[in-house]
């Protein structure tokens, strides 16, 4: 659930990013559909040797690597991870930065699932913590959670509202000790249906993908990790879809490469940038 002008990240993390709108497809996909009809979103590891799909056909995430990194072309799957017993309709899903704790967004439930992996960045050790949050008071139909890079923040998208919404961790990365900050922005006017949602390292960019409008969209926070303070920078990436159903965006962390998965052809394609 990451283009364009050299554009500097403050609030730490990482180098400079390039405008979205430079983006140009690379003719380099990965199909997933052997593992699921309907992928809803795409995670990689820090490190681009693995890569985590989410599905809502098979309630399930699924585990790739990639024998060359951050190039999905040479991904090959690993195994997955069923999460029915929570929610039947997974979309989003995010993983604390060491790869120990993921969490996943539940249409059903309207909540977000946190879930605790015994051996980092391995899906097969995932199990369920019995924690959650519920998302409901602010938006009834989740699409992706992001979090800032400590775990003191937490950033969710929603379809009803059309919004992202920004909630305070108490506790870093327990998302049962969140608490709604009262701050929302509005993405109405980049059309409905929103369905992924990341920053860049710093906290000064935020980037959303629509459903059904084919581009993922810049915008620059004025204040890093502060949504209220974020303005649409008028940069997108253009992404040609067959059905138009864009599910999930992933950047690599130095901002080169963007990484969009499509529900229609089930699909990740892959991008650079600058």
């Amino acid at each position: 659930m990451n283009k364009m002008l050299r554009v500097a990240t403050s609030g730490g993390g990482g180098a400079d990013w390039c405008d979205i709108s430079t983006g140009s497809y690379d003719s380099v996909s990965f199909d997933v559909s052997a593992q699921d009809d309907s992928p809803t979103g795409i995670v990689f590891k820090p490190d681009g040797t693995k890569m985590f799909v989410s599905g809502f056909e098979n309630d399930s995430i699924y585990q790739y690597t990639l024998a060359t990194p951050w190039l999905v072309s040479t991904a090959s799957y690993d195994s997955s991870f069923n999460i029915l017993d929570q929610d039947d309709f997974s979309m989003g899903m995010e993983f604390k930065p060491d790869g120990t704790e993921m969490y996943v967004v539940g249409i059903r439930s309207d909540k977000i699932h946190q879930y605790s992996l015994q051996t980092a960045w391995e899906i097969s050790s995932a199990s369920y913590s019995s924690i959650t949050f519920d998302v409901s008071p602010q938006e009834g139909y989740p699409t992706d959670v992001a979090f800032k890079p400590d775990g003191t923040k937490m950033y969710l998208l929603g379809l009803i509202s059309d919004s992202v919404h920004q909630y305070s961790l108490q506790t870093p990365w327990a998302i049962n000790t969140a608490s709604y900050d009262s701050v929302s922005f509005s993405v109405t006017d980049n059309g409905e249906f929103p369905s992924s949602l990341t920053f860049d390292p710093g906290g000064t960019k935020m980037y959303m993908a629509g459903l059904y409008n084919e581009r993922v969209f810049q915008y620059s926070l004025g204040t890093a990790w502060d949504i209220s303070t974020a303005v649409y920078d008028s940069l997108n990436l253009y992404v040609p879809t067959d059905d138009e159903e864009l599910t999930g965006v992933a950047f690599k962390p130095d901002g080169e490469k963007v990484y969009v998965l499509e529900r229609g052809s089930k699909t990740v394609y892959q991008y650079s940038l600058c």
